[in-house]
């Protein structure tokens, strides 16, 4: 690694002080620290958010439930309220890497990275949830803008993600088996307003599928999925998978997921 400072401040306030004073953020470190084993990134200081105790945390909000930015994936994946609320989520969580990594990453920092294979931003964007941070709330259908690219400005940190529980809900994920992250993941929300599907490991970011939407939202079976057309033209190809697989692989982690959500 490049030498830089680390810092850990106690507050949030402090916190983004220091960023604004040219900080790198650190949440659970899970990209971050490997960039910096390879000298892809070269920050002056390191302003560690571990120690912002506000930034983590489950509580219930009405119908929804509201987490922390800072809150591990395992904590997620344990969480009774998550459990009772929105067991789809908990699942995800605790599906994501291995131990050591759902023991380190964090809600907030694989949002904010929005790495294309990433699980979290799935469940974002199908459960219509609400990004909160220092500066504002944002939509989720306005948050995710591509590969590692988000609505969020310089200096802008997420502080919580609020999620509306939905009627049912599921996550299937088809693993690659040495990185553990989603070759291809669907994410089905049935909600009052209709049902929203979405993908990620697919594309250049996580997005929904409106084919997929509007014939579950018309009946909320595996069957449904059948009849629907998923262009692979505009899906990734590479080692793993070619683009012709990952949209067969769409349909299918799309019929497990509302399977598991009508139980």
């Amino acid at each position: 690694m490049y030498a830089f400072d680390y810092e850990r401040p106690a507050s949030m306030a402090d916190a983004l002080a220091k960023i604004s004073a040219g900080g790198q953020a650190l949440a659970g470190g899970q990209t971050l620290i490997a960039s910096l084993k390879q000298r892809l990134a070269q920050p002056g200081s390191l302003i560690d958010l571990a120690g912002v105790a506000e930034l983590s945390g489950i509580k219930k909000d009405g119908n929804n439930i509201v987490i922390g930015a800072m809150t591990r994936h395992e904590t997620v994946a344990d969480s009774a309220d998550v459990k009772a609320a929105i067991p789809a989520l908990a699942a995800l969580a605790g599906g994501i890497g291995d131990r050591q990594v759902r023991a380190m990453g964090t809600m907030g920092g694989s949002v904010a990275n929005n790495d294309p294979a990433a699980c979290y931003p799935s469940a974002v964007l199908a459960l219509g949830a609400t990004v909160q941070t220092n500066k504002r709330s944002i939509a989720a259908d306005d948050f995710f803008q591509g590969m590692y690219t988000t609505a969020l400005e310089e200096g802008e940190l997420i502080t919580a993600i609020s999620f509306p529980a939905p009627q049912k809900a599921a996550y299937a994920k088809f693993r690659q088996p040495a990185s553990r992250f989603a070759l291809v993941g669907v994410f089905v929300a049935q909600t009052a307003s209709g049902v929203r599907v979405a993908i990620t490991g697919a594309g250049n970011g996580v997005f929904r599928h409106a084919g997929l939407e509007a014939a579950l939202t018309k009946s909320f079976t595996p069957e449904a999925v059948e009849g629907v057309a998923i262009d692979a033209s505009e899906l990734n190809g590479d080692l793993h998978a070619s683009a012709a697989f990952r949209a067969q692989l769409i349909k299918v982690q799309t019929q497990k997921a509302v399977k598991e959500a009508n139980g």
